[in-house]
């Protein structure tokens, strides 16, 4: 059981601190009491942090109402006489914050029923091995650092009155006429893709060359495709220069030359790690471009005064920034805690005493952007592929979800990619489409259990399901295509 935390000169101990309550924070705290472990999780804002709250959960929400807003509008090509009255935010909101509530109050339920002491307050990391909170400190053989990221803007660029980051966006009381987006990556696309199907005029700006220009170029041109015949415009390979804000709106100024007048101009840039002030670098902890640097193991090479670690997960560790990697790691990084305390979750390994768990393989962690259509992938791109392996030993196949009859009955086009390594196991599957991101988890079993077409094209999947365009790739790449419209 956790000792009771007392004041600053004489601190409470546990098996493990936890400094962040988000998706790493919470999951570490969980995994390591149901190990057995003490305990104390701090949060200063509310548990569930920026996923539950500011990110995933909320602009899901918005992105299922402009599904049902497009849905409405265009019945009548399923033969259904529907039609749109226009958008009531006040509504969108409601259903939204409906969503959040009840996954906040089972989430609040979950963390009291096992016994984890929850404090709410700023946490600051004192010492190695010790959180403050308003004069308390909490003391922990290990210590997690979860204190997850904020939205970016650019240098010079200052958020306010109608220049907004997406968490200004995720309230906005109506749906503007028109509306820049500063950024077409993950957080660009998904917000420009809700306010087009909720009927405003949407104009990207990305520096890059592309569209979610992280995934294989492939998807980004389908993307582009699509985004112009749902009438989003964009702009690519051009930087933006300055803002200028009136009563009326914004007008955005590239350094091209080009302008753009708007409603408003929503800053999509990406996020940063919310490090700063908090006592990181004073107790030793690395830190590059403000990013927490591990090892492999997720462990900041400082020691705690008992002999334990201290550990980050999450959106502060340098790499992908996806809730469900900071769940996995908070996870990996509990077991590990519990195995260092002579506790493992899997099991003694045979001859090796106890089993330590495997960290996260970075490369097998699924990526989904919940645009319309969907962007959906796991494992590398074809370009890096080609680097990895070398462009003649690497084989790709897509296969068009026209031959797909769930996906004909949606109405929805887009395809499969493959990437293989020639006569090996499949490294890459990258998807497009309406829904698809509910595919991707088969595509990571077989990215991650390195399958190879063969092994998949002998499953058998349902029909009529989306999940057979999966199916009916992976016999086309291993030399027998049936449904095959490319």
């Amino acid at each position: 059981m956790p000792s009771t935390a007392t004041s600053a000169g004489n601190p409470g101990t546990f098996d493990l601190v936890v400094l962040g309550g988000g998706s790493g924070g919470y999951s570490a705290a969980l995994r390591a009491a149901q190990l057995g472990l003490s305990v104390a999780l701090i949060e200063e804002d509310k548990l569930g942090g920026t996923c539950l709250h500011n990110g995933c959960i909320p602009t899901k929400a918005l992105l299922h109402a402009a599904e049902v807003a497009d849905v409405a509008r265009e019945g009548s090509r399923f033969g259904v006489r529907t039609s749109s009255d226009g958008i009531d935010m006040a509504g969108v909101h409601a259903y939204k914050d409906s969503v959040v509530a009840g996954l906040y109050k089972g989430l609040r339920g979950l963390v009291a029923s096992r016994e984890v002491t929850f404090v709410t307050g700023h946490g600051t990391l004192v010492a190695p091995g010790v959180v403050e909170v308003d004069g308390v400190r909490y003391a922990g053989r290990h210590v997690v650092l979860a204190t997850g990221s904020y939205a970016r803007t650019l240098p010079g660029l200052e958020i306010g009155g109608r220049v907004i980051t997406s968490d200004q966006a995720l309230t906005l009381d109506h749906v503007p006429s028109s509306v820049v987006v500063l950024g077409g990556g993950v957080i660009g696309v998904e917000f420009a893709s809700v306010w087009r199907s909720f009927g405003a005029e949407v104009q990207i700006v990305e520096a890059l060359d592309h569209l979610v220009p992280a995934e294989d170029l492939a998807l980004s041109k389908a993307l582009e495709r699509a985004f112009r015949k749902r009438g989003i415009g964009f702009t690519l390979g051009d930087r933006f220069a300055e803002v200028k804000q009136s009563d009326d709106g914004v007008r955005v100024t590239l350094e091209s030359g080009k302008s753009f007048d708007a409603d408003l101009l929503l800053v999509a840039v990406g996020r940063g790690p919310r490090t700063a002030d908090l006592g990181f670098e004073a107790a030793g902890v690395p830190l590059r471009q403000g990013f927490v640097v591990t090892d492999e193991r997720l462990r900041t090479g400082v020691t705690t005064p008992d002999g334990g670690h201290v550990w980050a997960v999450g959106d502060i560790v340098p790499g992908l920034q996806l809730a469900h990697r900071g769940f996995a790691q908070g996870i990996f990084v509990a077991e590990s805690v519990a195995a260092a305390s002579g506790v493992s979750p899997d099991g003694p390994a045979p001859d090796t005493g106890l089993r330590e768990p495997m960290p996260v393989d970075e490369a097998t962690i699924p990526r989904i952007t919940y645009c319309e259509p969907e962007v959906a992938s796991v494992g590398v791109t074809q370009a890096r592929a080609e680097e990895l392996y070398g462009a003649d030993a690497v084989e790709t196949l897509e296969y068009n979800l026209a031959g797909n009859g769930k996906s004909r009955i949606l109405d929805t086009t887009g395809f499969a990619k493959l990437v293989r390594r020639k006569d090996g196991p499949v490294v890459g599957m990258h998807l497009i489409g309406s829904r698809v991101g509910e595919l991707i988890g088969e595509g990571q079993l077989i990215v991650g259990w390195e399958a190879f077409p063969e092994d998949v094209a002998s499953l058998v999947h349902a029909h009529p399901t989306q999940n057979e365009a999966l199916g009916e790739a992976h016999m086309a790449l291993a030399g027998k295509p049936l449904h095959a419209h490319n």
